[in-house]
């Protein structure tokens, strides 16, 4: 076919100027012994230079005016072109007034005694170089998207944002028809987390020619949420400017679901491994310095023969064993969480619970003239493990009890609210508070105690966030020392 076919020739090629400009021919000429270089004046011309412009030497053409990426081409061609092969070749040359141009150089050999040099001629061929390439990349895109639609793909002019769809692309947006959307329309269609980042990935491939590869969720038409791959690469030219952005759009969506749902199973496993692993640790410990304490006592009440000494050494195995039973009820409540399926989740009124609480601590409550605030009018009820929620109030009113301030009477608030379709249940006391800086990493962590308080045992708050990861919630602490503590339990996903 000819290139000319369905073309207007005069709406691409140069005007008269640049025509003498392209028809001139310039002669070159290289001597291998003394590494000398010739130009001819129509050299000069061809490139727009006057020949005080450059220097004529070997350097100036290979470093300056040769473009990078031809540099092995035109040596190869130099040094190693073979009697039977191309008497040419095609490099790219930098002209003065339009840029690194493309231009066709011939090449001869001279041989004798004493005379080894090379010449050839150049001619520029630029614009029937820019026809050819533009010929080659179109069939190249056509075969190449053949090859990558699987779901739709879809195409992105750089300079003009005109984005083009194809048929598939608006099926997975659920789009009946084919309307025209642009890029900032395309890109608005991703929720708003994700909508940055293909921003982002697309201004690079505009400016750094980067391919991408990226998940997001997209909302379509009938604004149903869809994960969906999006990938992209650029289509660079000959300077390696990005000319265009191709790629394909892919519905993911179940295989992201499954996959995002067994991270999730994961991550809660690994959690639950973990906390389990610590705790058997800290258990078996525990459970080993009793194991020694009694082995010690009573090898002391078997070597002493004084019945005083006897009666005390009584009294410190009476001590460990009942210590001993605190860790296994310990370990047994802590089990309990860890293995009991929620089978009694059901609808739990806050005020009932908290009326309950206040009545089995009532004693605790007046003996240090405790006042507390309570309001769940914002989320009067939740879906929960009754057990566990009377347990979450009981521990958090007694805790702010046990660790109230010396110099003033406790005052506990206690509230809920949602926020997101989630039950929030707070928790604020003006006790001595916990240095967060310090024992922050511990505060939650099994038998750790941070007051010189005889009734710390440490065990408290680690039931407690068991019991509250175990419904898939959370709980976080805010603390300042001798100002008080405030915990946010979140206990719903």
């Amino acid at each position: 076919m000819d290139i000319t076919e369905g073309h207007n020739i005069s709406t691409v090629m140069p005007d008269n100027s640049d025509n003498d400009f392209e028809k001139s021919i310039g002669v070159w000429e290289y001597d291998i012994n003394y590494h000398a270089v010739k130009w001819s004046e129509g050299f000069y011309e061809i490139l727009g230079y006057d020949p005080q412009d450059i220097d004529t030497s070997y350097a100036v053409f290979f470093d300056y005016l040769l473009y990078h990426e031809d540099k092995a081409t035109f040596l190869n061609f130099i040094n190693n072109r073979l009697p039977n092969s191309k008497p040419t070749v095609q490099i790219r040359l930098l002209t003065k007034k339009h840029g690194y141009q493309w231009f066709e150089s011939t090449l001869h050999r001279f041989s004798g005694k004493h005379n080894h040099k090379i010449s050839g001629s150049i001619i520029n061929i630029h614009q029937y170089k820019l026809f050819e390439l533009k010929f080659i990349k179109k069939d190249i895109a056509v075969n190449d998207s053949e090859k990558v639609i699987t779901i739709g793909n879809w195409q992105l002019n750089p300079y003009t944002k005109e984005l083009i769809l194809s048929k598939e692309c608006y099926d997975i947006l659920e789009y009946k028809d084919q309307v025209k959307l642009s890029l900032e329309g395309f890109i608005g269609l991703f929720e708003k987390q994700f909508n940055t980042q293909l921003t982002a990935v697309v201004e690079n491939a505009i400016k750094l020619s980067k391919p991408f590869d990226v998940d997001l969720v997209v909302k379509t038409a009938n604004k149903n949420k869809l994960w969906v791959r999006v990938k992209g690469t650029a289509v660079i030219d000959d300077y390696g400017t990005c000319i265009l952005i191709k790629g394909i759009l892919q519905d993911i969506d179940k295989s992201k679901t499954r996959e995002n749902c067994l991270q999730t199973n994961l991550d809660v496993l690994t959690e639950q491994n973990k906390r389990l692993q610590n705790f058997a640790y800290i258990i078996s410990h525990n459970l080993r310095s009793h194991s020694g304490n009694l082995q010690t006592m009573i090898k002391m009440y078997d070597e002493t023969d004084g019945e005083e000494t006897k009666t005390e050494i009584l009294d410190q195995i009476k001590n460990v064993t009942e210590s001993l039973t605190k860790t296994i009820e310990h370990v047994n409540e802590i089990v309990k969480i860890q293995t009991d399926k929620p089978k009694d989740i059901r609808e739990i009124d806050f005020l009932s619970v908290f009326k309950n609480i206040f009545s089995a601590l009532r004693n605790n409550i007046s003996a240090v003239n405790a006042h507390i605030e309570y309001d769940f009018s914002r989320a009067p009820g939740v879906k929960y493990l009754p057990a566990y929620l009377e347990s979450i109030f009981q521990n958090m009113i007694t805790n702010a009890i046990k660790y109230r301030h010396p110099d003033r009477a406790p005052h506990i608030r206690c509230f809920t609210y949602t926020m997101g379709g989630q039950v929030y249940l707070v928790f604020e006391d003006n006790g001595i508070g916990i240095d967060l800086d310090r024992h922050g990493d511990q505060v939650f962590g099994l038998y750790k105690t941070f007051h010189q308080n005889s009734d710390s045992r440490g065990v408290g708050l680690f039931i407690t966030r068991n019991q509250i990861e175990a419904l898939g919630g959370s709980i976080e602490i805010e603390s300042t020392v001798n100002v008080g503590t405030r915990f946010v339990i979140r206990l719903t996903k």
